[in-house]
């Protein structure tokens, strides 16, 4: 397990140094993916996602469907700047849908946390109410 946080540090008095989304990005790239935790400020909200199988495509192209509904979105895996609301130069991983709702709760710019070939996790702190949403992906 990669612990992105962990990477982000080294002995030359910048302890955020900007992180290479190159491994993220082959790692979703692979396979289709699906929410194993979606707790929004302390409500889990997993259950909005059952059986849809999300799928992290070339051109930031992002789709979710559970065989009979097809939502599309974008995606892409950055390095932290100053327009994010955590400008600490770590890797931010945004997702971005419109519609249904349940799924536009997804739309943000989140924090990795931690990645391996078949797991990513993610968190966002909200600048309005100061909650901390989680968001877990793991490989089908």
């Amino acid at each position: 397990m990669l612990n992105v946080a962990s990477m982000c540090s080294n002995d030359d008095g910048n302890s955020n140094p900007p992180a290479d989304p190159t491994p993220v990005i082959n790692t979703v790239n692979q396979g289709t993916w699906r929410v194993t935790l979606y707790n929004d400020s302390g409500t889990i909200k997993t259950s909005n996602f059952t059986g849809y199988n999300f799928t992290f495509g070339s051109g930031n192209a992002l789709t979710a469907t559970n065989g009979s509904n097809t939502y599309n979105g974008t995606w892409s895996v950055t390095s932290g700047n100053s327009n994010d609301d955590n400008p600490s130069n770590d890797l931010d991983f945004n997702i971005g849908f419109t519609t249904p709702a349940n799924f536009a709760d997804l739309t943000d710019d989140w924090d990795i946390v931690t990645y391996t070939a078949s797991k990513i996790e993610l968190r966002d702190v909200s600048g309005g109410n100061g909650g901390t949403d989680l968001l877990t992906f793991e490989k089908n």
